[in-house]
């Protein structure tokens, strides 16, 4: 029996993709082993959204070789469909894998056994209006199962490599989707997080809306819980939100990106919204929704972006009111328009605006977690965690707050709900029963 060990880089489509080719290979008779074992196949699913994931990418599958030169390194995902020809003459390559062709992965490991030839198998993802079938049964997380729903993306946001890396927008069949989180229910997850590279336009070249799967995901029984990945600004309005609101099932817990909060940042960026129109969504949100946590993008330091634009994203975040904000210091990425624009800003002043922003917006968080505090919270218990020398058992709400408690009542011990009644903060991102 052949060992395969696998490794993942990047987003949760990147990990959903991984984890079904690790069913792959288990079907097809290979023993699964961790990535730092010895092992006779190497999967090394790539990144590619910044030069840094790119170098990252490269050390891992130099690494996977070095640990055993024997092996199969196989190379699949964003950084070898963006850069072929770097892959086509890196020797510690064996299988070159694009996007949308992942499920070939146990096909092209036949074909290099058979031949010992190097397998380049990375087409133009451009062409491509097929969603890749890739299947999964079980994940890595034991409560929540995400769940790939589409790809592609059609935005060509100035600083962004990935519509290169992922083509343009496809959307999985919708029965397909039903079925895979019917099987995922049966064995036992009860949260279900629908994910795509651009979620929002879920449907749109199959002839149905995002909203329309979430209510059909919400019929499914065993699903206790219904999340969405990363949402546009552009996808929430009153009918979608009445519709959300209508449904038990799903969690008040809101991506939505904005990237900047200054208009002519984001006209530089080619996002396709203003600050003004984001604000409104927000709104629409809270008016269908009791507590909704809002969560957010931001990039720190694009170029061009002068003090004035900074004040005026930092301004318009507080007025937002965000539960998290995740603060990226801008990184070039080669091969993008905002790699070659004017006035780069210095890792100086990026680092300086990211820590003003952090310090500004860590009262906001717990603010929006005080709200919870001795109130009766209905909470997924995921895991025992060891804190500060004492075990607990951790789990989120709804909203997404994490929550620690010594003792539960439940003869499962995870994957359980109960209600709890937090007393206080255990350090800035829990609230616990002390």
């Amino acid at each position: 029996m052949k060992k395969a060990a696998l490794h993942n880089l990047g987003c949760k489509v990147n990990a959903y993709e991984t984890e079904a080719m690790q069913e792959m290979l288990v079907q097809n008779g290979y023993e699964i082993v961790d990535f730092h074992d010895q092992a006779d196949v190497y999967v090394i699913n790539t990144c590619s959204v910044t030069n840094i994931a790119d170098r990252k990418s490269r050390q891992m599958i130099h690494q996977a070789k070095k640990r055993n030169p024997k092996a199969a390194v196989v190379a699949a995902g964003c950084y070898v469909q963006t850069s072929p020809e770097k892959a086509a003459v890196d020797e510690s390559i064996d299988i070159v894998i694009g996007n949308n062709q992942k499920h070939r992965l146990v096909e092209l490991l036949d074909e290099f056994f058979g031949t010992n030839k190097k397998v380049q198998n990375v087409p133009d993802i451009n062409n491509d209006k097929e969603y890749e079938a890739l299947v999964m049964a079980k994940t890595a997380e034991h409560t929540r199962a995400f769940v790939k729903v589409q790809d592609g993306c059609n935005q060509f946001c100035t600083y962004c490599i990935i519509p290169y890396a992922r083509g343009r927008i496809r959307s999985r069949a919708f029965q397909d989707v039903m079925d895979e989180i019917t099987t995922l229910a049966k064995n036992g997850y009860q949260e279900v997080v629908l994910t795509g590279i651009h979620l929002s336009s879920y449907g749109k070249d199959i002839g149905c809306h995002l909203i329309d799967l979430i209510e059909g995901v919400a019929t499914i029984d065993g699903i206790k819980r219904i999340r969405l990945g990363s949402l546009e600004p552009g996808i929430i309005t009153e009918e979608f939100a009445k519709r959300m609101s209508a449904l038990d099932k799903m969690c008040p817990h809101f991506h939505l990106s904005l990237q900047s909060g200054c208009n002519e940042t984001l006209k530089r960026m080619n996002r396709h919204y203003s600050a003004e129109e984001f604000l409104e969504k927000c709104h629409i949100l809270r008016t269908y929704f009791d507590h909704p946590a809002i969560t957010t993008d931001v990039i720190v330091g694009f170029p061009g972006e002068t003090e004035e634009e900074f004040e005026i994203t930092r301004a318009f975040l507080q007025k937002v009111d965000f539960y998290e904000v995740h603060l990226f210091k801008y990184s070039k990425r080669q091969g993008t328009p905002a790699a070659t624009m004017d006035h780069q800003l210095t890792e100086g002043q990026k680092a300086e605006r990211s820590h003003i922003l952090s310090q500004d917006l860590k009262e906001n968080k717990r603010r929006f977690m005080e709200y919870y505090m001795q109130s009766p919270v209905e909470i997924l218990v995921e895991e025992q965690e060891e804190i500060e020398g004492r075990m607990y058992y951790t789990g989120y709400n709804k909203e997404y707050v994490k929550f620690a408690i010594p003792g539960i009542a439940c003869k499962e011990q995870t994957n359980c709900f109960v209600t709890v009644k937090p007393t206080g903060f255990m350090g800035e991102d829990m609230l616990g029963v002390l």
